[in-house]
């Protein structure tokens, strides 16, 4: 997959903890390091989700965006996203890009992504404000390195959470991630770690993994909801299909987030989301 690809990660919206997920649709279809073989491209990308969370009505929401590759190497973005759960919601705009650099065996990709609004808890007002910065380096068209750092502001929750990653295509239908999450500054309490499984398949693409750990609410996209404990148990699976004569790919991904103490709470998450990116251009 094009490291230009992945930086379609904001518009859909997925869990954060899974890092990793939807929408990028086409993972595993090339290589890390392919350069990508159109020049430039336009895509709509849809999406809406449902979400329940225990002791609530749960909630839902929906985005729509536009990304643009300028070249091959050079994308970028704009979203708009609104979600609710319980008696939380929240609407915020996103902005997106990446450049890649870089020839042969080693090309590095720069990217950075912005997501901006408000939202409110009952009658409480809350800023909601992510903004990321990251690098992935990819080698020999198998080995990619992230290092990555993401800001949050969300609520009463706020600070730095870096991330570090590992991918590799074991071949042109299988590749593994790993990656590592921790804060480093303010009082986000999170640490976990996630790991990744891409299958190419004839025609459709799947992914499965798992997340474990420490995370907040906020971390999780789950706005401004407060939740006592944060032990995280998180398992996803999905899969991407294109269809060539709709002109698009279309996306589905369940994911579950169990954040339960034994005794003390029980906050468990589920989310069904259900994307469609849609090619303006060229494909």
């Amino acid at each position: 997959m094009r490291i230009a690809d992945r930086q379609l990660r904001p518009v859909l919206r997925v869990s954060v903890t899974a890092g990793l997920l939807a929408p990028w649709l086409a993972c595993g279809a090339d290589s890390p390091a392919s350069p990508a073989p159109d020049t430039s491209d336009d895509r709509i990308a849809l999406s809406a989700d449902g979400a329940t969370l225990s002791g609530t009505n749960g909630g839902g929401g929906g985005s729509i965006g536009w990304l643009h590759n300028f070249d091959a190497d050079t994308l970028a973005g704009v979203a708009v996203e609104h979600q609710g759960i319980a008696n939380s919601q929240w609407t915020f705009g996103s902005v997106n890009g990446s450049l890649i650099l870089g020839t042969g065996d080693a090309r590095y990709g720069l990217y950075g992504e912005a997501h901006e609004g408000a939202g409110d808890v009952g009658s409480s007002s809350f800023r909601y404000e992510i903004e990321a910065v990251g690098i992935i380096g990819s080698y020999y068209k198998k080995l990619s390195l992230l290092l990555e750092d993401r800001r949050i502001d969300v609520l009463q929750s706020h600070g730095n959470l870096p991330k570090a990653g590992i991918t590799y295509q074991w071949n042109p239908h299988i590749s593994t991630s790993l990656s590592y999450a921790g804060t480093v500054s303010g009082n986000l309490g999170t640490r976990f770690t996630t790991a990744r499984m891409d299958v190419t398949g004839p025609g459709v693409n799947y992914l499965a993994g798992a997340a474990f750990g420490q995370a907040s609410p906020a971390v999780l996209n789950l706005g401004g909801i407060s939740l006592p404990g944060s032990t995280l148990r998180e398992g996803f699976v999905g899969l991407s299909k294109p269809f060539l004569i709709l002109r698009g790919d279309l996306s589905v991904i369940l994911d579950y987030i169990d954040l339960s103490k034994p005794g003390i709470s029980d906050s468990r998450h589920a989310t069904l989301t259900i994307g469609y990116i849609f090619h303006v251009g060229h494909r």
